[in-house]
């Protein structure tokens, strides 16, 4: 099978960079991207909306067969015409597609017009997706803004899958089980934006299988922590899991993270908020 390269940060795969892919249907086709967005490498907000691994597995489920993460610190001064090169060597492509607003080599110089002129000499298809929406291009940048201003129920329309990460179940201090409503507690990763700190309506897949929960996020001012953490109730589940990878997707924000004066107030609120949310009433 002919290999095709799609060239892109791919961060939360928007339907722009969904566009790109499509434009790669029936051949092996090579995603080339980057650990950390470009413009994150000369000062701006490094946080993403996906982990690498969850940005890998998600390229994989629409069709990628290949995953090329490069250090953008190892290639920003290669000139368009060399990172042309690097490409043709590595893969020998059939064809390369893009997105109408790419960028490649030192100071940028390199756009979707050089690359077509690049493919042309070398015999390469090029196919170039235009910008998806009525009047605004979709941004990863605006995806980041909404999801740290708590909009994720809007951002998750455009983020494949949603807006979520995957990672080990830790050990908290059992107060939500000693409380009446036993918990499971996840890290933040750091790499991520982070979402306006509070409560959400969430679900959680854990062995594959999707359950209704909300989740607190934030530093816990009542109990407060030296980490941002997850703090999530699960609905119609049981069982031990600390250590296992869960996935942990945030859906609505509920209201903000708050610090109540006793624990018989923050016990209220939780379980005021679980009632309201998941509709279980705790005594």
């Amino acid at each position: 099978m002919e290999t095709a390269i799609v060239l892109g940060t791919f961060d939360g795969l928007h339907k722009g960079h969904r566009a790109v892919i499509e434009k790669a249907q029936g051949f092996y086709t090579v995603a080339v991207t980057f650990g950390v967005p470009p413009k994150a490498f000369f000062g701006s907000n490094r946080e993403l909306l996906m982990t690498l691994s969850d940005k890998a597995q998600a390229l994989k489920a629409l069709g990628i067969s290949e995953v090329l993460t490069l250090d953008f610190s190892k290639v920003f001064a290669m000139s368009a015409e060399d990172f042309f090169q690097f490409l043709k060597n590595k893969y020998s492509p059939s064809l390369i597609a893009c997105g109408f607003n790419y960028r490649f080599g030192s100071g940028a110089s390199g756009d979707p017009d050089m690359l077509r002129a690049l493919c042309e000499e070398s015999g390469i298809e090029f196919r170039c997706a235009e910008k998806v929406g009525e009047k605004i291009a979709v941004s990863s940048s605006e995806l980041r803004s909404m999801v740290a201003a708590g909009d994720v129920k809007k951002a998750n329309e455009q983020i494949f899958g949603g807006f979520k990460f995957t990672s080990p179940v830790i050990h908290g201090n059992s107060r939500g089980k000693s409380f009446g409503f036993p918990t499971i507690n996840q890290q933040f990763p750091d790499e991520l934006v982070k979402p306006r700190f509070g409560v959400y309506k969430s679900c959680v897949i854990i062995g594959g299988k999707e359950y209704e929960s909300i989740t607190n996020i934030g530093v816990r001012p009542t109990f407060k922590t030296d980490f941002v953490g997850c703090e999530t109730f699960i609905k119609d589940f049981e069982g031990d899991i600390y250590g296992e990878e869960v996935t942990l997707k945030f859906l609505e924000f509920i209201r903000d993270e708050e610090k109540f004066s006793t624990a018989e107030a923050l016990i209220a609120a939780v379980k005021s908020d679980i009632k309201s949310v998941l509709g279980i009433e705790i005594k």
